[in-house]
């Protein structure tokens, strides 16, 4: 009975073994920088980084067009107000006289009233 369980044990340690085998080189492919999933995590991760980068260059160039913008609305609206002065002070000229009719040409005047 003694062997019968001590060759039991032995297949038992062996197919742990085989399985540990197995395991190993599962999880060597599954961290493998090529294929596996440490090389979608390392590409992951570049990607990350050049994005952070893209974004930190994008907020950047955002700021200097809000500045300039703003730059260009202070200078339109000091151009309104000079504006808004020009049209004031155009309100204190006189008025233009109105221009007199031309003369109109009639060859028979009793036929002027009449078409």
């Amino acid at each position: 009975m003694n062997a019968i369980a001590d060759i039991l044990m032995a297949a038992g340690a062996m197919g742990a073994g085989l399985y540990c085998i197995v395991l190993a080189r599962r999880l060597r492919r599954f961290t493998d920088l090529e294929k596996g999933v440490g090389g979608a995590v390392a590409v992951l991760s570049a990607q990350v980084d050049d994005l952070s980068r893209m974004l930190q260059g994008a907020e950047t160039r955002a700021g200097e067009a809000a500045a300039r913008l703003a730059a260009v609305s202070d200078r339109a609206e000091a151009a309104a107000g000079r504006l808004e002065l020009l049209l004031a002070s155009l309100h204190d000229l006189p008025q233009p006289a109105p221009r007199p009719t031309p003369p109109v040409f009639v060859r028979h005047p009793e036929m002027a009233g009449r078409r």
